[in-house]
């Protein structure tokens, strides 16, 4: 269907990156990146991983007893808090912990599918006067192509949205979980922290390939999906 209504010209990775970045960093310069990315994989992993949620079975009344029973811890990895960021906290900052993070995992969320999508398609607006989203590379390389009017309005609909909550809370669209709530919830935190990683995962991929560009061989950048390319 993308293919038939011809919605915009897709380049190759390389294409785009010739663009972005014509020259080569030497392979020092890449290695380092590669590793600093890596580790901010295993640095998510750490933080974003803790469980943190409404209880399953029922909610402990202090933070003496800890918080080994709530939603969220499974395994294989169990209850894992290897910072100690429950350790003796009230219930009102647990709250606030695993509010942070349905957040932080909804945003990643979105940005994972912020990556996907624009390898196929485009709106074909234009984010500033005469700059159209037609011209505006994927991925890292885009950082340097956003005017600063496309900069003001991502920055102030995101600020707008965290703070005043400007998005709502939408009857349309909910569905009846009936005895499913809790099983809902559980999955929700879970797609949320695979997300973290994913798109932790996405950036140190395209970064490398920003900074030596077909490192991996591959001409799309979304090699594990290679149907919506046409492939």
């Amino acid at each position: 269907l993308i293919q038939r209504t011809n919605f915009c010209h897709r380049p190759s990775r390389q294409e785009k990156l010739s663009i972005s970045n014509p020259s080569q960093s030497e392979p020092n310069s890449t290695q380092s990146i590669s590793k600093m990315m890596k580790l901010a994989v295993l640095a998510a992993a750490a933080s974003s991983a803790a469980a943190f949620a409404p209880a399953q079975q029922g909610r402990l009344s202090t933070a003496v007893n800890g918080y080994e029973n709530e939603l969220g811890v499974i395994a294989p990895t169990g209850f894992f808090d290897p910072l100690n960021l429950s350790k003796n906290i009230s219930k009102e900052k647990f709250d606030e912990y695993r509010t942070a993070e349905l957040k932080h995992g909804r945003v990643c969320m979105l940005a994972v599918l912020g990556y996907v999508a624009p390898e196929t398609y485009r709106f074909g607006y234009d984010i500033a006067p005469g700059v159209s989203t037609y011209d505006i590379p994927n991925g890292v390389a885009a950082i340097d192509y956003i005017p600063a009017l496309g900069w003001a309005q991502i920055i102030f609909f995101i600020g707008a949205v965290d703070y005043w909550g400007v998005l709502g809370d939408f009857d349309f669209g909910k569905p009846d979980l009936g005895d499913k709530e809790e099983e809902r919830k559980l999955q929700e935190l879970q797609h949320g922290r695979l997300a973290m990683l994913a798109i932790l995962e996405l950036l140190r991929h395209d970064s490398q390939n920003f900074v030596s560009p077909g490192f991996d061989g591959y001409d799309n950048m979304i090699t594990g999906l290679p149907f919506i390319y046409g492939n």
